[in-house]
């Protein structure tokens, strides 16, 4: 640890060793930090607080309450919900009985949500007043009938028929709960994510995985039993659950729950709630850059904050006075993979070297660097980047193909375009695959380019990424329609808007008379990419006319 480190901070492997050893399933590793003090602050949500006894209790509970439901060993059970304390129980208590928590996204269209309801096979789902509507209208689409529970927090919406779980729970006796007879490679998460299909892929992790990257994350910030992490990313992606939350679990610290990212609330929740590390997104740190300084508490005590990229670090270091920043690369199929060290060496625009785990006897993270053929390529050439960690997915749900296609001896491959320098600092240099990174969100540009291609009017269409302003992407359609077929830009925007998330409504349109393609008849989307020229032809829908 870099001698520029306030002296007070425990070394990451001290911080793992004031626990006893556990079997690296959740439920272990939540009793063994419980022995060490029970009473003590474990999650702040919504003006409630609860210890770790408290939530050893609920989960309990919880996972009596499930198996008194038929609930068993690799059922899943969807959560579409913004985030809340109730996220936290029903994980570990599905973990508990050996079944799996599937995170579901609550502003999803009744399409998006179908689908992965579908795919996954829920026994179970518990929504809240954001995804309920949704949720609802996608089961009977599809004619589906989990069981259903409800996570309403607001009093505006109430929906008599569907049972509360908070009053289930008190229905419960948490001795009433059996002994754990998990295991730490057996699934307890699936997190679907965009695919180059156009459809979201079920990325299935192990409670070993997951309990190994929160370890991870003690060494990457340095998390402290004394530190409490707010948690402002949602909790159907991967940062914000095997880092911040496992995080938590591993170091014995105190989390504090957020519905979601507020940027004009951000400065008082840190300041009034006491927060001292916080995990963003780049676009999310651009926004408060952005903003009007009146927002902003000096009497916060963030120490450090993960996921600041270059664009706001002077901002953050000497405005915001956060003293520590890191940033780093990880997918869902491998969190965690390289970090920019804390209190060490940063380079501009760097993901950083490779990562390391607090035991230096745990092997981490290996990454190269290749070619087309998979050879690796000299310092400072840009390639692929490919990696083999203990903590990959253990493939996609149902889909035995992609899992494969996803693999090649052993290495994952990410499909990111990057170059590594002589000191084993990594830059992301472009996607290989048709992934655009909006705020946060991967979205597929071969699900918008299926979505827009179901219009009548339109004959051919390529969905591309475009710079955005505070960061990573915008969307962008060139739409090609039928020969005498008539549509407006806002039209196309429209119909995305009928059949997808708000986050998937494409900012920027134009109409071409005819697309790119490459030699083997397949729509040349890099060279649309490479034409600099396209966005600034295109309608801006975001520009009041």
């Amino acid at each position: 640890m870099s001698s520029t480190l306030t002296p007070t901070l425990l070394p990451a492997l001290d911080v793992l060793k004031l626990y006893k050893p556990h079997d690296f399933t959740l439920f272990g590793a939540l009793q063994s930090r419980l022995e060490k003090e029970p009473g003590k602050l474990f999650c702040m949500h919504a003006g409630h607080t609860f210890t770790w006894q408290s939530f050893h209790d609920d989960v309990n509970k919880a996972a009596v309450l499930f198996e008194s439901k038929g609930i068993k060993k690799g059922d899943r059970f969807g959560v579409m919900a913004k985030n809340q304390y109730a996220h936290i129980v029903i994980l570990f208590a599905l973990s508990k009985i050996s079944a799996i928590m599937v995170p579901i996204n609550p502003d999803f269209s009744v399409g998006e949500a179908s689908y992965v309801i579908q795919h996954a096979d829920l026994c179970g789902l518990a929504v809240d007043e954001h995804g309920v509507d949704n949720a609802l209208l996608a089961l009977k689409e599809k004619n589906l009938n989990p069981w259903l529970l409800s996570l309403m927090q607001s009093t505006k919406r109430v929906d008599k028929e569907i049972p509360k779980f908070t009053d289930l729970l008190t229905c419960v006796t948490p001795a009433a709960g059996k002994p754990s007879q998990a295991l730490a490679d057996e699934t307890c998460i699936i997190i679907y994510t965009s695919g180059t299909t156009g459809f979201p892929k079920g990325v299935m992790h192990s409670q070993r995985s997951f309990l190994l990257a929160g370890e991870a994350f003690v060494e990457r910030v340095y998390l402290q039993p004394t530190d409490r992490v707010m948690i402002v990313l949602p909790m159907f992606h991967m940062n914000a659950l095997f880092y911040s939350v496992s995080g938590v679990i591993a170091s014995g610290c105190t989390m504090i729950i957020q519905p979601k990212f507020s940027a004009s609330e951000f400065w008082i929740q840190a300041a009034e709630l006491k927060a001292t590390v916080v995990n963003v997104i780049e676009a999310a740190s651009n926004i408060l850059k952005a903003r009007s300084r009146t927002e902003f508490r000096a009497d916060h005590q963030l120490r450090c904050a993960y996921g600041v990229r270059q664009s706001a670090q002077a901002a953050f270091r000497d405005e915001f006075k956060v003293p520590y920043f890191v940033s780093g690369y990880g997918m869902t199929e491998i969190p965690g993979v390289t970090c920019s060290p804390y209190g060490g060496l940063q380079k501009a625009g760097s993901m950083g070297p490779e990562g390391k785990h607090p035991d230096p006897s745990q092997p981490w993270a290996k990454c190269k660097v290749v070619d087309e053929l998979g050879h690796e390529v000299p310092t400072g050439v840009v390639g692929e980047l490919i990696v083999k960690t203990p903590i990959v997915t253990q493939g996609y749900f149902r889909d035995p193909e992609q899992t494969q296609q996803a693999f090649r001896d052993g290495w994952f491959l990410t499909g990111d375009l990057v170059t590594c320098d002589e000191d084993g600092y990594y830059t992301f240099v472009s996607r290989k695959k048709d992934i655009i990174r909006r705020r946060g969100e991967n979205i597929a540009g071969a699900e918008l380019d299926r979505v827009v291609l179901e219009h009548p009017s339109v004959a051919e269409v390529a969905t591309i990424a475009v710079p955005a302003e505070l960061g990573e992407d915008e969307i962008l359609v060139a739409v090609v329609l039928k020969q005498d077929a008539k549509m407006t830009h806002q039209e196309v925007a429209d119909w995305c808007a009928q059949k997808l998330s708000a986050m998937k409504v494409p900012r920027f349109v134009i109409f071409l008379d005819a697309l790119p393609y490459t030699p083997t008849n397949k729509i040349a989307k890099a060279v649309l990419r490479g034409d600099a020229s396209l966005r600034q032809r295109a309608v801006d829908l975001q520009v009041k006319r």
